[in-house]
């Protein structure tokens, strides 16, 4: 039994390739897994705020001396680095928006890369992630083809979180993808494509 973190991204619902493919990696883990449970963190319906000073300043000031004003200003990075520890097993939805993951996931991201609660610098000025043992499946829905090929240098999604994700300590990342679904010769053979990927994955 595993506790699953669902992280959505896309705005497209049901429509959304991102979305599909992250329902089925959830629908493995739910059969290698059985009694798992799910909680999904829908950042299109409530994203989270884009980093102030405020958040700065609350993030930077120790708990003791939290006012009221930062306790309101750190609410959503405790709640979010709460469900990162608890999970097991995170899996995140990618679309790709103009070369890059939405601003909503990068809100989330920005929330939960904390100094001192997430990740730290030991004595030698060495970063070590803080968030250790989970497992993250990435699941990126691309219009064209960017995981190989002439556009590869232009996909700004896995390299960006794998390295982030290392950052706070979590390196078991599986990635799978739905990509060229806008191109003539790949859109109907990208998502089941995919999909084969999830399906022959031992979990």
């Amino acid at each position: 039994m595993k506790k699953i973190l669902n992280i959505i991204s896309s705005v497209q619902g049901n429509e959304s390739f991102s979305n599909k493919l992250s329902g089925a990696i959830l629908e493995k883990l739910a059969a290698a897994y059985p009694g798992s449970t799910v909680h999904t963190r829908d950042l299109t319906k409530k994203p989270f705020p884009h980093l102030e000073e405020s958040h700065f300043t609350a993030f930077y000031t120790p708990d003791e001396a939290r006012t009221e004003e930062h306790r309101e200003a750190v609410k959503h990075s405790d709640a979010a680095i709460n469900e990162i520890k608890d999970a097991d097993i995170i899996v995140i939805g990618v679309p790709l928006y103009n070369l890059g993951i939405p601003s909503t996931l990068k809100s989330w991201i920005d929330h939960i890369v904390r100094r001192g609660v997430t990740f730290s610098y030991t004595e030698a000025g060495v970063l070590e992630g803080l968030v250790k043992n989970k497992k993250v499946y990435l699941a990126i829905a691309s219009g064209g083809v960017y995981s190989e090929g002439p556009m590869k240098s232009y996909d700004f999604t896995e390299s960006y979180l794998r390295t982030i994700f290392g950052l706070i300590g979590i390196t078991d990342i599986t990635t799978f993808r739905v990509e060229g679904h806008f191109k003539a010769e790949t859109k109907e053979t990208a998502l089941p494509k995919a999909l084969g990927a999830v399906e022959e994955y031992a979990y």
